[in-house]
């Protein structure tokens, strides 16, 4: 169609490499061709100019070399996806037309400061126009034949010296936006090039150039008038070469439906959209039947079905009765196979998960239990079950968790009867903890005082076994002694009626049932405490009961540091008096409101038992006291005091047991009760008399205890 598009083929290299001769006999390296453009290899220099004083101005030129990309003999114009890239500080360049007629573009390359082993970065925004450092880049016009360049320098205009002595200006296609900022070595500029033949390269790589290519100089309706020439092909269209230059042209393009060159003589070829599952657009799959035709396709349904076929339309639907009926019919046995499944699956989930309940029933020790008890005790603790637990605790939310312990979690939840209670949920089923949630179940069961916590019932039908437990709500007596956002003053009676009623329920456990019990983990945070504020003893996990021929029970320490007797410790053999040391521990937190264990302080100091007995050898104990004990600097304080001292007695055997213990703080108590009711002499109930820390006579009670060596 034209000479040039000739392409000259090397077959010297390897592997080959296409070339195209359009400007002045230099050979151009082809790196794509693609319906509307062709890129090639352009390293040569449109401008280069040096200069031999870079300190004053005017600056001498010593180089100025200004060449031109002329395409205007052939089928060929420069892409307006094409850049006109300047390298230099201070210089302006500016693109004309054919004897300057008509401006390509322009730009100004500025360098912040001069850094001679520092790079130069060119702008990539998507139309060069963003700053750069050393480099500008300006976009040309679609169509553009021949392009000239004029460069000028600009350092002198701003009162500064030129940083480097050259400038070079170029073209190259444009990089898309996400494409690495093109660097270069300002080392660059100050290498002239001496000839407009040198190729010309930065980082090992010689620029692309974007080229667009047409057929002849005329428009479509122009062309179609000499079918001889025209180059549009069978089943194939024209289209303008639309440019903002002086290049006119035309492209061919093949018809919808079709494919091919159309610049052939044969032409563009029919697609068979029947045979090309992407391009089909009947809806096989729905009883439709594909017939191609020259350029398109014809959709239609088989026998017993109407609509257009298509996919994108009313595709094929069932004509006849018969088929609807069919239809019907199927739909019907579908669903009552669904249902039949589905009912299956319900029987099936009942049948495993009952299976489930008897299995956990089991491996959480229901057996056990029943064996335990006699299969007679069980019957005081109602089995829960855990649908009925479930809705108690809003499937064990986490906004229902009252704490955490060794043993379990802790829910609040209530009962269809609308009891508040607190829910014990095991936090592993490793048989050590088995037995221990057994051995609690067995032995709360047997308990029924005011002072110990009821046990409702249990569930054992679930993976983790659970207890039901009356809500205590106010926390612990740790908490209540120990936590300083607490603004609640703990009087001395109250400390002294909570003192009494645990020693009470202690006792109890020692010696008013059948099979004693040793609670073996007595401490503040296990003493709960309910809305009037009275104790209830709780966390049975580690309890044991002993036979009545029994005196002790030979285990492994368990306990709580700061709590637990010195001599069980030594002995792991545990006694009731291990009991009664644990409970001296509660006895002298309630007198001085300080914790069993003080890691802020001195490691001799640490210990609250070392430092009261330390103070009552010295006879200096009033300054360990709480102050609010202090209020009463009276014979019951001292009292309770050795009473304390005695229950933690090294050996055990000087300690005194749970029920003389019992019995001195109740007679403390009656004494305290007798002397308030001296000096206020009205009926008042438990709840007042806890609360009233005011008008109380400073008089002595009549009770003293007789002090012995021995009892030291």
């Amino acid at each position: 169609m034209d000479p040039s598009f000739d392409i000259i083929c090397n077959k010297s290299t390897n592997p080959p490499k296409a070339y195209l001769n359009i400007t002045d006999g230099k050979l151009l390296e082809m790196v794509e061709i693609n319906p509307n453009q062709i890129r090639v290899k352009y390293p040569y220099m449109l401008a280069a100019t040096c200069y031999s004083n870079t300190s004053v101005y005017p600056h001498n030129t010593t180089r100025d070399s200004y060449y031109s990309i002329d395409l205007m003999g052939t089928q060929y114009s420069l892409s307006d996806q094409n850049w006109l890239t300047a390298l230099g500080c201070d210089d302006i360049v500016a693109g004309f037309g054919q004897n300057k007629q008509s401006f390509a573009g322009g730009c100004v390359s500025y360098c912040a400061k001069n850094e001679s082993d520092g790079f130069g970065f060119c702008p990539n925004s998507e139309n060069g126009y963003s700053a750069g450092n050393g480099c500008c880049r300006t976009p040309l016009p679609k169509g553009t034949t021949f392009l000239a360049i004029q460069m000028s320098d600009l350092s002198g205009k701003w009162f500064r010296a030129k940083f480097f002595p050259c400038s070079y200006a170029f073209v190259e296609e444009r990089q898309i936006p996400n494409q690495s900022v093109f660097r270069y070595p300002f080392s660059e500029l100050s290498k002239p090039i001496v000839s407009k033949d040198d190729s010309w390269a930065l980082n090992s790589k010689s620029p692309v150039v974007r080229l667009d290519w047409r057929i002849g100089g005329e428009n479509c309706s122009e062309a179609r008038r000499n079918r001889t020439t025209y180059a549009c092909k069978a089943n194939s269209y024209c289209l303008d070469f639309e440019a903002d230059g002086s290049a006119q042209g035309y492209l061919c393009r093949c018809k919808k439906g079709y494919e091919g060159n159309p610049y052939s003589d044969e032409g563009c070829q029919d697609i068979d959209e029947c045979k090309n599952s992407t391009l089909n657009p009947c809806d096989i799959n729905a009883n439709s039947i594909c017939n191609n035709i020259l350029g398109s396709v014809n959709c239609s349904c088989a026998k017993g079905y109407y609509g257009d076929g298509r996919k994108d339309g009313t595709g094929c639907k069932p004509s006849s009765m018969i088929n609807v009926f069919i239809g019907v019919g199927s739909g019907l046995g579908f669903l009552l196979l669904l249902l039949m499944c589905f009912l299956s699956h319900i029987l099936f989930k009942r049948k495993r998960n009952k299976m489930h309940k008897e299995k956990f029933f089991k491996r959480n020790g229901g057996l056990l239990l029943k064996q335990q008890t006699n299969e007679g005790t069980i019957q005081k603790t109602k089995l829960f079950s855990i649908e009925e637990l479930e809705k108690a605790t809003d499937n064990f939310n986490e906004s229902r968790v009252l704490g955490q312990g060794g043993q379990g979690t802790v829910y609040k939840g209530m009962l269809s009867d609308g009891k508040i209670v607190a829910i014990k949920k095991s936090k592993l089923v490793n048989r050590v903890q088995l037995e221990q949630f057994i051995n609690e179940v067995v032995i709360v069961s047997q308990i029924n005082h005011k002072n110990v916590v009821k046990l409702w019932g249990c569930c054992l039908e679930t993976e983790v076994p659970l207890l039901v437990y009356e809500l205590v709500p106010n926390g612990t007596l740790f908490d209540l002694i120990h936590d300083p956002a607490t603004e609640f003053q703990v009087s001395w009676n109250m400390r002294l009626k909570i003192a009494a009623d645990i020693a009470g329920a202690l006792a109890y456990l020692h010696s008013a049932l059948s099979i004693p019990i040793y609670h073996r983990d007595i401490k503040s945070k296990n003493i709960l405490l309910d809305e009037k504020y009275i104790v209830k003893l709780s966390d049975f996990g580690i309890s044991r009961s002993v036979a009545m021929d029994q005196t002790h029970l030979t285990t492994l320490v368990k306990g709580t540091f700061g709590y637990f007797d010195p001599e069980y410790f030594l002995s792991n053999q545990f006694t009731e008096k291990s009991d009664v040391y644990s409970f001296g521990v509660v006895l002298v937190e309630l007198l001085t409101g300080q914790r069993p264990i003080s890691l802020d302080m001195e490691e001799e100091e640490r210990s609250l038992v070392v430092r009261f007995l330390e103070s009552m050898e010295e006879n200096n104990f009033y300054t360990i006291l709480d102050p609010e004990v202090l209020k009463h600097k009276d014979e019951e304080v001292i009292a309770v005091a050795w009473l304390a001292q005695r229950c933690l007695n090294f050996k055990g055997k000087m300690r005194p047991t749970m029920k003389e213990v019992a019995t001195e703080l109740e007679s403390l108590r009656m004494s305290e009760e007798a002397r308030v009711c001296e000096v206020k002499p009205m009926m008042i109930s438990d709840i007042e008399y806890m609360w009233t820390t005011s008008g109380i006579s400073e008089a002595s009670p009549s009770y003293i205890i007789p002090i012995s060596t021995e009892t030291i």
